[in-house]
C-alpha cells in the first residue's frame, strides 16, 4: 500500500499559465518525414523501422545492436525474455524508478530484489553485492534523470558473478559513463521515446543487444515469434517455436525517430547547458542540493532537473504561486501493492529522500533566462 507522503494536490499547468514542467520535443523535420511514409506502401513496421535502427547503431549503440519496438516498457520484457530470466529467478533492481522497470517482470513471475538507492536516486551499486543469491539472474540499474549509475561497480559484478546487466536508460539517451556512451557496453540497454523524452516516437523504445546471436531472436519475439524476412519472401510453411509479442515498432513512428536523431546533438546540447545553468544558479543556495552534478566521469543526459530540498510542499507551492510547474515524477516502487508492499526502514537512503526530492522544468521550450527566472523565486525562499 502507498505511503502517504507530502500531498501537494495541484492541476496540471497549461503552457499559457506559465513555465510547464514537460513540453514534446518535436524536431523541424518532423512533418517531411511523416509526409514521406504516409505517401509510401509502408506505414506499419518496414524500411523506416530498420533504417532508425541503423541510425540509432551508428550514433548510440556500435558495437552493440539496436531494435525498435512499441515501447521502452516493450524492450525491458524482450530484455529480460533474451537474459533467460525464469519463473522464480531473482533480479536485482532498483527501488527507486518508474514502474516500467519492474512490471515485465511480473509477467514472467520472477523475484524482484530491491536495493536501496544512493543520494543521486540511482541504484546504490556498494549495496547491490549483499543482495546476490544463487537464485540471482540479472542486476538492472536505471540511470534516474540521465545521470549515470557507478558501472564499474554493477559489470564487475556481472563479471564475477554470471549475472546479466540490464540497464533502464529511458532517461539516459546520449550519457556517458567514462567517455562511453550508455547504451554501447552493457549486455541489454533500453531506451524511451515516449512523449516527453529527449526524442519521442510518440511512443515507442529500443532495445541495443551486446550479443549479436540474440539480434534474430528478438526480432522474432517483438512480431509474435514469426520470422519476417522469410515471411515476406513468401515462405509460408515458417513454423513457429517462440512465444512472440506484438512489440514492434512502425515506419510512423520511426519517421519521427529518424527526424529527432538528425537534430539530437542540438537538443541535447541545451538540455545540457540548462543543467549547468540551474548548477551556477543555485550553487549556495539554501535549502536546495542539485541531485548528480559532481561526477567528472559522467556526462548527464539531462532528461531530469531533480534537486533535493527542504519542505517539499511549500516549496512546490511557492513555485507555483509564480507559475512554475515543478513536482514529484516517480515514486519508490516498494509502496505499490502489485509488488507487495514494503516493511519501512529496509531502505534508509530512499526513507530519507522520498519526501525531499522535486523536479524542475527541464526541456526544449525551456529558456536559460527560464532557468534564472526560476532560480531567483527559489532564492526568495519558501
Amino acid at each position: 500500500m502507498l505511503k502517504d507522503t507530502v500531498a501537494v494536490e495541484l492541476p496540471l499547468m497549461d503552457t499559457s499559465e506559465g513555465i510547464v514542467l514537460f513540453h514534446p520535443n518535436i524536431p523541424e523535420n518532423a512533418v517531411k518525414q511523416l509526409k514521406d511514409v504516409l505517401e509510401s506502401r509502408w506505414i506499419g513496421q518496414g524500411p523506416k523501422v530498420q533504417m532508425f535502427e541503423n541510425l540509432f547503431d551508428t550514433r548510440i549503440a556500435a558495437p552493440c545492436k539496436s531494435i525498435a519496438v512499441g515501447s521502452g516498457t516493450d524492450a525491458l520484457h524482450l530484455a529480460y525474455l533474451l537474459a533467460d530470466i525464469q519463473p522464480g529467478d531473482e533480479v536485482i533492481v532498483p527501488v527507486f524508478t518508474c514502474t516500467a522497470t519492474n512490471i515485465p517482470l511480473l509477467y514472467i513471475g520472477a523475484k524482484i530484489v530491491f536495493c536501496d538507492i544512493d543520494e543521486n536516486l540511482n541504484i546504490n551499486a556498494d549495496a547491490v553485492e549483499d543482495l546476490i543469491t544463487d537464485k540471482t539472474k540479472a542486476i538492472v540499474c536505471v540511470h534516474y534523470g540521465g545521470l549515470p549509475c557507478n558501472m564499474d561497480v554493477l559489470w564487475e559484478l556481472g563479471r564475477k558473478y554470471d549475472l546479466k546487466i540490464i540497464e533502464d536508460a529511458a532517461h539516459a539517451l546520449g550519457a556517458k559513463y567514462r567517455g562511453k556512451t550508455i547504451g554501447s557496453e552493457s549486455d541489454f540497454s533500453m531506451f524511451s521515446f515516449q512523449a516527453i523524452k529527449h526524442i519521442t516516437t510518440g511512443d515507442g523504445g529500443m532495445l541495443t543487444i551486446k550479443d549479436e546471436e540474440l539480434v534474430e531472436k528478438a526480432k522474432r519475439l517483438r512480431w509474435f515469434g514469426i520470422d519476417r524476412l522469410r515471411k515476406q519472401k513468401g515462405i509460408w510453411e515458417n513454423d513457429i517455436t517462440e512465444i512472440g509479442y506484438k512489440y514492434q515498432m512502425t515506419d510512423l513512428s520511426a519517421a519521427l525517430g529518424i527526424a529527432s536523431l538528425e537534430e539530437f546533438d542540438k537538443h541535447l546540447e541545451h538540455r545540457q547547458r540548462l543543467y549547468r545553468k540551474y548548477c551556477e544558479q543555485l550553487a549556495g543556495a539554501d535549502g536546495i542540493r542539485i541531485i548528480g552534478n559532481e561526477y567528472p566521469e559522467r556526462e548527464h543526459a539531462a532528461w531530469l532537473l531533480t534537486a533535493e530540498v527542504d519542505n517539499l510542499g511549500d516549496f512546490i507551492r511557492h513555485l507555483r504561486h509564480y507559475g512554475i510547474e515543478s513536482g514529484q515524477v516517480h515514486y519508490r516502487n516498494d509502496r505499490y501493492s502489485i509488488f507487495g508492499g514494503s516493511v519501512k526502514g529496509r531502505f534508509d537512503m530512499m526513507d530519507r529522500m522520498e519526501d525531499r526530492y522535486v523536479v524542475l522544468p527541464l526541456h526544449s521550450k525551456v529558456s536559460e533566462p527560464d532557468v534564472e527566472k526560476i532560480a531567483g523565486i527559489i532564492k526568495r525562499g519558501w
